[in-house]
């Protein structure tokens, strides 16, 4: 598996939100894209997913150029997404929200019922409140309830968009722990978005720095959590 950004440019009207950037993941790999709201971080996540349209560039997956294959088509291809937000159905059960995981699958049922397992696995409160309306859920299962949906398409890439965005610190800390154990267990290559860049770049392998929709940085994580200049832009006092 390996997914590659070949000088992407998008524009929302006549604004440039993404302008020419190069971002390569490999198959098993955790890659972050840090940087302040606005960077396109978001953006670039929606326009890999299909959601976005591309302006120029191209987005390579597998060999293929799927730049203009539609966003459903880029699921059945092994490309997943919990959004930003969320993004869940309020008044459909946990059990109905994982349901539509799979919808574009074309598999036998016993293998969906295995990966409902491996979420429910993953996410044993989920399985708790498999009937509950997925609208009554707090937070932090809300955000489980996402990340299970996308699994669900049994994805070769993970697309994740502030998985952390409002949660508490200990359900943080939970979050990061099974986006780990999801790359390491699954073996599901991940594509991270996240302010809380402490704890991205802590569990993924390498990072890109986006400034203004422009990469002006890409290291291995570690290096990046050690170097100065990132530390005081990106990290703040939590760094120390």
């Amino acid at each position: 598996m390996n997914l590659e950004i070949k000088d992407l440019r998008v524009f929302y009207g006549k604004i440039e939100a993404i302008k020419g950037i190069n971002i390569t993941v490999n198959q098993g790999e955790i890659v972050t894209l840090i940087g302040a709201n606005g960077a396109g971080k978001t953006t670039t996540l929606k326009t890999i997913s299909g959601l976005r349209p591309v302006t120029s560039g191209a987005i390579i997956f597998n060999g293929q150029d799927i730049s203009k294959v539609p966003a459903h088509e880029r699921v059945e291809l092994g490309i997943s997404q919990a959004p930003e937000g969320r993004g869940i159905f309020p008044g459909m059960s946990v059990l109905e929200n994982l349901e539509i995981g799979k919808y574009f699958r074309k598999d036998r049922k016993i293998e969906m019922a295995e990966d409902l397992e491996k979420v429910f696995t993953l996410f044993p409160r989920l399985k708790e409140r498999i009937t509950q309306a997925g609208g009554t859920l707090s937070g932090g299962e809300q955000q489980m309830l996402a990340i299970g949906r996308a699994l669900m398409a049994r994805p070769q890439v993970l697309l994740l968009d502030e998985p952390s965005m409002g949660l508490a610190p200990m359900m943080i800390q939970n979050i990061f722990n099974i986006i780990t154990t999801i790359n390491k267990e699954l073996g599901t290559t991940i594509l991270l978005v996240e302010q809380n860049a402490q704890q991205a770049l802590r569990r993924a392998d390498r990072a890109y720095i986006l400034e203004i929709g422009k990469v002006v940085k890409e290291a291995k994580a570690s290096d990046l959590l050690d170097d100065p200049a990132v530390r005081e832009a990106y990290l703040g006092t939590g760094a120390h």
